[in-house]
This record gives C-alpha cells, structure tokens and sequence, in this order.
C-alpha cells in the first residue's frame, strides 16, 4: 500500500509540472481546419502576366499547405481593385493581401479593411505606405534599394545611355526603381512608356528607340516579358544594346544562358504571394505580427550566366 501511495503522488507530482511548464498551456494553437480561415489576396495585376501568375502560384501553395482559403483577383485599374478590397471586407474575410501600385487610389479601402478589424499584409508595391495605411508588414522589394543595386551594376559594366521601360502606366512603383537606376547609374537614362500586355506592341517601341538613337548601350525591362520583348528589338533594330530586366521566367534565363540578357534582378514573387498569406495565417492562429514594424525583403537577387542553370529547374516549374 505504501508503495502504491508513493507511485499515486510522484503520478500527481508529474500531471501538476506538465500542466505548469512553458506558458502554462497544454495545446498549440488552433487548427486552422477548426478555424474554416478565408484570405483574399488582391493585386493590381493585369490578366495572363506571367509575374502575377508566381504570386498567385505562391499564395496558392500557400493556402494548400496551411490548410486554409485563398480567393485571388486582381485589377490593373485603382478603382476597380478597391472595389474587389470592399468585396473582400463585405464577405468578411479573416484577412488580406494587397498590393499597391497607386497608393493613392486603393488608400481609403485598405484603411476601411483595418478599420473593420481585418488583417492586411501589403505585398510587391506599397513599402512606403504600408505602415501608415495600416497593414501588419510589407513583402517585396525596396524599389530604391533594387534600382540602385541595379543602377550600380550597370555603371560597373561601363553603360551610359539607357532605356528604362515602363510596362504598366501609372505604377508608382516602377517610376520609383527607374528612378534609382538613373541615380545610380550616371550617364543618361531615359524612362519608356509601353503596354506591357501587348509584346508586339512592346517590341515596336523599343526598336523604333533603337533605330533612332545608336547610342543607346542598354535596354533595361522592368518585367521579364518585355524583357523578351526587348531581346527581339535589339535582334530587328540591328542595336548592339545590352538586354537587362527585372524578374524572371523560364526564357528569360534561357537568354541568359545564351547571352541574349546580361542578367535579371529576381524579386521572388512567387515568395510574395506564399509570404503574404502566411504572415496572415500566424496572425489568425498565434496572434503574430511578423516584421516587427519593418519590410520582409523578397528581393533583389541578381541571376547571371553564373548561376542560371541552378534557378531553371524552378522557373520551369513557375516558381521562379
């Protein structure tokens, strides 16, 4: 019996520190299948680009491995992509992912999202406004701190006269990286407007920049398509201009390979839709602000003929 006695209380002893050990919980948090979560990611994306098709992926995944909903839209035009953000706050969704080409545009119907108690994450284009309008953290790139890496590069390479082309009118963002290209870079850089959604359209323009003016040395993109684009003008035109752009596709780095593009700055976009959703996703089940006030960086990473043939594997999947 006592022996029986002693084993009862060292039983007890063991229940009583188990239940008083680390935060005094005997569980994780929440399973997010108990939670039926639903996140919208809204972005400024135009339909069938190749850039938006990674975030997408990414949050896809994203929603796949956690367990929870992901609704995904996008609108190129401001007022249209507040429209899809009111949506998302009506149906009371527990939290979303937008990205902010015209800040301005979209501002009052994130602000209203927080305002409801609706989670944001701000993703690709936005970093400056993103804590002011409210949301948790930003993911993406720093358009000054890429552009100047860029910008940088360039001028080590010995460029002096180059295009800058803007595939999406009105985009903050973009202006902002052109901008600090030119910084960087010195010499002359001219910004060019085209329309990122037509490729032929592209190509016309910048072979007709080309064939006016033979002292341009480089043509940079700020899209992987144009980037394409790009490579088919200085073919047509006849221009010994180097081919550089930002982002990615499975071309892309086959130019690359091929010295066709000297090299693209990849910002991972496929890391901005799965970061965006899981930064919401922490929020939901542990109450987490990730970032700590500060931006996630997704990018820049500079892909060159060097390292090319270890990120093709994954732009061949569309994930890079």
């Amino acid at each position: 019996m006592k022996k029986l006695t002693i084993a009862a209380l060292v039983a007890a002893g063991a229940l009583a520190l188990g239940a008083c050990s680390g935060t005094g919980q005997d569980s994780g948090p929440a399973d997010s299948a108990d939670l039926d979560l639903t996140y919208a990611v809204i972005t400024h994306a135009p339909s069938g680009d190749a850039f938006w098709d990674r975030v997408k992926s990414g949050a896809d995944r994203a929603g796949k491995d956690l367990g929870v909903t992901v609704n995904y839209a996008g609108d190129p035009d401001p007022s249209q992509q507040s429209q899809l953000i009111d949506g998302a706050v009506a149906d009371e969704v527990d939290g979303i992912v937008v990205s902010m080409a015209n800040p301005d545009g979209v501002e009052a119907s994130v602000k209203a999202a927080v305002a409801a108690g609706i989670p944001v994450v701000t993703i690709n284009a936005g970093l400056e406004q993103s804590k002011a309008f409210g949301a948790i953290t930003h993911v993406g790139q720093s358009e000054e701190l890429a552009g100047t890496a860029v910008g940088e590069r360039m001028k080590a390479e010995g460029y002096t006269n180059a295009l800058c082309v803007i595939q999406a009118a009105g985009a903050l963002n973009l202006e902002q990286r052109c901008a600090a290209v030119k910084a960087a870079m010195g010499g002359t850089v001219t910004n060019l407007q085209v329309d990122g959604t037509d490729d032929n359209a592209v190509t016309a323009t910048i072979t007709s920049q080309l064939q006016a003016d033979s002292s341009i040395d480089a043509v940079l993109t700020l899209g992987g398509q144009q980037g394409i684009d790009a490579v088919a003008a200085v073919a047509e035109s006849g221009s010994e201009a180097k081919v550089a752009t930002f982002d990615l596709s499975e071309d892309v780095i086959k130019d690359i390979q091929s010295d066709k593009i000297a090299f693209a700055v990849d910002q991972q976009p496929f890391v901005q839709g799965y970061e965006g959703v899981s930064v919401l996703y922490l929020k939901s089940i542990n109450g987490n602000d990730v970032g700590g006030g500060e931006p996630i960086y997704s990018g820049p990473a500079f892909i060159t003929k060097d390292n090319a043939d270890a990120v093709l594997k994954y732009a061949e999947e569309g994930t890079r």
